[in-house]
């Protein structure tokens, strides 16, 4: 028997998620389905310039030194970059915390294979994420990994558990699609996040995913950054989602959308996988039943960082800092060469 179950156990965690019906048909990114948009992208009266660009020129961006210290695809924050990076998590860690009721965080930065099974990324962290002894994993697999093999009990409000509160390096390989973007920050081989992630029960997964993505939202809008929420396609999801949104900010000096944050309802996929049950009262008894998990990013911060880049660019070539990120950099309200 237990032969036969771990090869029952092999073809099991191959097997994706099933879509939610909500989702639409199609075969790749083409055919995902823009559900809103927020904000007017700025008018400028001059030529926008890429973060490439702007970020050399006022010195607050060395991709040079950074090649020569690691290699391709690194860089180094100077300055006011760096304190804008630092700006960014803590003001995205209060507003999550603050407002939107998350539990602060700070895990381990290595996982173990076992946890990394659970989410059901295993394979794809094996071969994307730089490795010490055991894959790095991501954040929002990090948030997971805790509630492995446990049951909760119910209450009147869903369980959150969020992002560290310091900055968490997530080192992927950046193989296959990765290729490509290659230019500037849009994709690093170090970078942070500040993830979002629900446990919460059947009935109340597709509000509470609802609810998640408007909490990554509410970063873009409180920093004033135009964006749009797209629905995922069946062919475009992830191995483990049955409904995916993904938030693409616009970026002034490329001219386009970018992702920025990726907000999933896995279902009791990954519950079922890590065995995180919950004990409910139906019918006047009580049974433990599989929860639903759910994460976004709340936001990717080097993105983000980008964004504000770009889209706060003066005709001189310096760049205002948004007024909701004033008070966490020191009254910081621009960014100028020298």
């Amino acid at each position: 028997m237990r032969e036969i179950e771990a090869s029952f156990d092999a073809i099991e965690l191959r097997l994706p998620n099933v879509p939610d019906e909500s989702v639409p048909d199609g075969a790749d990114e083409t055919a995902n389905a823009v559900a809103k948009t927020w904000g007017d992208p700025p008018v400028f009266t001059f030529a926008p310039k890429p973060h490439w660009e702007l970020g050399p020129e006022l010195g607050i961006l060395d991709f040079e030194r950074a090649a020569k210290i690691t290699g391709a695809r690194f860089t180094v924050l100077k300055g006011a970059a760096s304190l804008l990076n630092r700006a960014l998590i803590q003001f995205m860690l209060d507003l999550h915390t603050r407002e939107h009721g998350y539990t602060e965080l700070l895990p381990p930065f290595i996982v173990n294979a076992a946890s990394l099974a659970g989410p059901g990324s295993s394979r794809s962290s094996r071969r994307t994420s730089s490795a010490c002894r055991e894959p790095t994993g991501t954040s929002r697999q990090r948030r997971r990994s805790p509630s492995r093999t446990s049951t909760a009990t119910r209450s009147s409000r869903p369980r959150r558990c969020p992002s560290p509160t310091a900055p968490t390096p997530l080192l992927p390989r950046r193989g296959g699609r990765g290729r490509k973007d290659t230019r500037g920050m849009i994709r690093q081989h170090q970078f942070d996040k500040v993830e979002l992630v629900k446990f919460t029960l059947a009935e109340q997964s597709d509000a509470e995913h609802e609810k998640l993505t408007h909490n990554a939202e509410a970063v873009l809008e409180r920093l004033q950054l135009p964006y749009r929420r797209v629905l995922l396609c069946r062919g475009d999801l992830g191995f483990a989602s049955k409904k995916t949104y993904d938030l693409e900010v616009w970026l002034a000096g490329q001219g386009l959308y970018r992702e920025i944050s990726s907000c999933s309802n896995f279902g009791d996929f990954q519950a079922r996988r890590a065995a995180i049950r919950t004990k409910v009262e139906r019918g006047g008894k009580a049974r433990n039943e599989l929860v639903h998990t759910l994460n976004g990013s709340g936001l990717a911060v080097g993105r983000t960082l980008i964004a504000v880049l770009e889209n706060y660019q003066r005709a001189d070539g310096s760049v205002a800092v948004p007024k909701a990120l004033v008070p966490y950099c020191g009254g910081l309200t621009e960014i100028r060469k020298g």
